[in-house]
């Protein structure tokens, strides 16, 4: 009886093993497709940057002889570290900024919670639908009676409001996940409010704080509605510096995808670097 009840458990077994090997491939298939599907365009911007005007146009073949015209006309054109300094000043500085706004008021709304924590984080949601076209001449107006238009200071500032309130939102989330009877026990010991949130809060959830700013950095580096429209030349980054290769003449498809590539590269290098630190700091709090 034991034997046939092994021999019938055996054919199940690898069948089970064959079923599960065959999902594991299916779903490796669709992540590559899902994944080329996603990096195409970029893949083809790359490729387009290393063409001439009239190959990018008249040519769409994958097999061409690569040159760095566009890359010379585009270095020649306008200065490149200009703008990439903008923008490295800006999308940091407006970074810094909201997370020392968000750890104080996440860890208040975490910890110190009271019956309008709810509608308040909802509310700041509900901001992020407004489009942001809406509050354009205002805030046009104000940067311009104070002096703040086309300059790093106005940027900083609107990109800060722009991203306080998924930064927000996303450090609640991460404090909330904290287990709350290790900042008892600090308090306990004795510790402030600023001790616990400097030596137990911070150092815990450090993760989830990191892939914040990295998602704060990502987003104000790309934003490019607010600045193209507060900004001209002093303060422009590099969003600005790729729409200033269209003209009223059209499109100039190679030197854009060379702009274009070179605007984005920073970014892309620094994703790459930094993408366990990302996907840590996305699944902190997950697994308990």
């Amino acid at each position: 009886m034991t034997t046939l009840s092994s021999k019938t458990a055996a054919p199940r077994s690898v069948s089970g093993w064959r079923s599960a090997q065959s999902k594991r491939i299916l779903l490796t298939l669709l992540g590559w497709s899902v994944a080329l599907v996603i990096f195409f365009p970029i893949f083809w911007m790359i490729l387009t940057g290393f063409k001439t005007e009239t190959a990018a146009i008249a040519d769409p073949s994958l097999i061409f002889s690569p040159t760095l015209e566009s890359y010379q006309d585009v270095h020649a054109r306008s200065g490149y570290a200009r703008f990439a300094l903008n923008s490295v000043a800006v999308a940091f500085g407006s970074t810094f900024f909201a997370l020392l706004i968000a750890i104080p008021s996440a860890y208040a709304m975490a910890f110190l919670p009271t019956k309008r924590t709810k509608g308040t984080l909802l509310w700041m949601l509900s901001t992020k639908m407004l489009p942001s076209v809406g509050v354009l001449v205002p805030i046009y107006l104000i940067f311009r009676d104070v002096g703040l238009l086309d300059t790093r200071t106005g940027l900083i500032i609107i990109y800060t409001l722009m991203n306080l309130p998924i930064v927000v939102w996303m450090l609640y989330t991460f404090f909330k996940d904290m287990p709350k009877d290790i900042l008892e026990a600090g308090r306990m010991d004795g510790a402030s409010t600023l001790q616990e949130v400097f030596f137990l809060l911070l150092p815990l959830t450090l993760p989830g704080i990191a892939s914040t700013g990295l998602l704060s950095v990502i987003l104000s580096w790309n934003e490019a509605f607010w600045s193209l429209n507060l900004t001209t030349s002093s303060a422009a980054p590099l969003t600005a510096y790729i729409a200033s290769f269209s003209s009223p003449e059209g499109l100039f498809w190679a030197k854009l995808s060379a702009a274009s590539t070179m605007a984005i590269a920073p970014i892309l290098i620094l994703g790459w670097m930094t993408q366990k630190q990302m996907v840590r700091g996305l699944t902190f709090g997950a697994v308990k």
